[in-house]
């Protein structure tokens, strides 16, 4: 059996934003009568949607929702997590990798919902550093672990599109609660990041 995604959407959103999507495109100069514009008003508005999803989803919720109870108090991380999101100054694409650890005290959580979690904060409109503590205070918060620590490595379309159009340029966030506030433990981390097992 063939595989089918079905996408649900908010019907006054939709035609609301559809008719907001035609006036800009109007403004802008084109024609949206025209063969490969008629349709796109409407797939920009389910799209912006998609994008910004994380708004109806609660991420602390997502983490109760797998945590249980173990004798482990060794650091866990999930690196290189896809990350993409939409910068809320110009409404364009940033997207890279989010690493995630942490050290658990009392309670593990199941290794899908820390991606999970980067989802839900990166459909919105976003600034880089503040999805970074966002990643990281829910995780402090909901899991209560020893330590968390958070890095994001991104490239922004609104440096390379456009203004400075450095096409090369990353930018890299990072924060750090509990065990990781001390050098060794947050050094360790750092180093397993950017080492290859393989």
């Amino acid at each position: 059996m063939a595989y089918k995604q079905f996408e649900e959407y908010n019907i006054k959103v939709t035609d609301d934003v559809t008719e907001r999507y035609k006036s800009i495109i109007e403004d802008l100069g084109e024609d949206t009568k025209r063969e490969g514009l008629i349709k796109t008003p409407e797939r920009a508005a389910k799209a912006m949607q998609f994008l910004t999803q994380g708004y109806e989803q609660d991420a602390a919720e997502i983490l109760k929702g797998a945590m249980f109870k173990e004798d482990y108090n060794d650091m866990v991380i999930v690196k290189d997590i896809e990350l993409y999101s939409l910068c809320e100054h110009h409404i364009l694409p940033f997207f890279g990798k989010a690493h995630i650890a942490y050290i658990p005290n009392g309670h593990i959580v199941g290794l899908s919902k820390l991606p999970r979690i980067v989802d839900v904060f990166s459909r919105r409109l976003q600034v880089q550093e503040r999805l970074t503590h966002q990643i990281l205070d829910c995780i402090n918060d909901t899991l209560k672990p020893a330590g968390v620590a958070v890095v994001i490595e991104a490239s922004h379309m609104c440096m390379m599109m456009r203004g400075v159009q450095k096409q090369n340029s990353t930018t890299t966030t990072s924060g750090f609660r509990g065990a990781f506030k001390n050098i060794e433990t947050r050094n360790e981390f750092l180093k397993l990041i950017s080492s290859s097992l393989s």
